[in-house]
């Protein structure tokens, strides 16, 4: 029983490793994309409203996508939809920071530390309840 035990644990451990080198890798693909580009302030002009996929058991909850506009330095307009969500309503008006492609305004993203600062929570949180699942299935009276 121990065995079978110790294989769901490594399953786990294996899953957990191959959705954190994910998302690193997704993190680190958006961070070079918003390095090389020129930045701009954005002003929010309303927000698209969604919805958590509820993954891992938990409940649904509501997000919100601002959608913003902001004025390159040679004056032209151009719009665009953050990918980056927040819990409360962004408020029209507000500024958020975007960075954007020069030679197409149009195509901006929402500068934010977000994602890498979940990163740097998440893969030491899954490390330790690794190890002490490890320690359990060890401990754990099995008759």
């Amino acid at each position: 029983m121990r065995t079978i035990l110790y294989i769901v644990w490594a399953l786990f451990v294996v899953a957990a490793a191959l959705a954190c080198v994910h998302a690193v890798r997704k993190t680190r693909h958006r961070e070079q994309q918003i390095a090389g580009r020129p930045r701009a302030q954005a002003t929010v002009t309303g927000s698209i409203a969604g919805w958590t996929n509820g993954g891992g058991g938990s409940s649904r909850s509501r997000r919100f996508f601002p959608m913003y506009q902001f004025t390159d330095p040679h004056g032209t307009l151009s719009a665009g939809e953050s990918d980056v969500s927040s819990a409360g309503k962004p408020v029209p008006g507000s500024l958020i920071e975007v960075a954007y492609n020069p030679g197409n305004p149009n195509e901006s993203m929402q500068v934010s530390s977000g994602p890498r600062t979940a990163m740097g929570c998440l893969i030491p949180f899954f490390a330790v309840f690794a190890l002490a699942l490890f320690w359990f299935i060890g401990v754990f009276p099995l008759g």
